[in-house]
């Protein structure tokens, strides 16, 4: 039997997919794959919803698993990342997703901040920024370029960064073979 990959999720992707009415787009991405939230993203998540309640639709996504740094290899994995990444209490999301990264074999991080996708790549990790979930959708059938488009642009309306402009995600992956 196939074991299934693992995405670990950070904050920032669910919160701006949540924000732009996208999050049935990214459970279907994710598809049979395993969708994991650490608690530090929870908790981001808690606290934002206090000022926005449709992320009250991620915290309620059965389809998010959310999960515990258990043992002291999370945990050390954890306080490192901290190290370099936490300003107080920022960025306290992206060190758990990276400390399960860094721990659960065959797992990928799904984070879009450059700072955690270079801590990521330093420590060894499998990065999956959300655009690269979206092209492998794509070539698999399950989206086409222009919806991929229209979420993008949404995102971008939502302050999102993406190395595009509003109504360029076609012609960037034209531009970087990316299909």
């Amino acid at each position: 039997m196939a074991v299934l990959e693992t995405l670990i999720f950070d904050t920032g992707p669910l919160s701006h997919f949540a924000l732009s009415g996208w999050l049935g787009v990214l459970k279907a991405v994710v598809g049979e794959r395993i969708a994991v939230i650490p608690e530090t993203v929870v908790e981001e998540l808690q606290v934002g919803a206090i000022r926005e309640s449709r992320l009250q639709d991620v915290l309620a996504a059965e389809s998010l698993l959310r999960r515990s740094l258990l043992n002291p290899g999370e945990l050390q994995a954890f306080a490192g990342f901290a190290e370099r990444l936490a300003v107080g209490r920022r960025n306290l999301g992206e060190c758990g997703v990276l400390a399960l990264g860094a721990t659960l074999p065959g797992a990928s991080v799904v984070v879009d901040d450059a700072a955690a996708r270079r801590a990521a790549r330093d420590a060894g990790i499998a990065v999956k920024p959300t655009l690269a979930l979206h092209l492998d959708a794509i070539r698999g059938g399950l989206l086409t370029v222009p919806l991929v488009s229209a979420l993008a642009d949404d995102l971008l309306a939502g302050a999102y960064r993406l190395p595009f402009k509003p109504g360029g995600f076609a012609q960037w992956v034209e531009d970087n073979n990316l299909l």
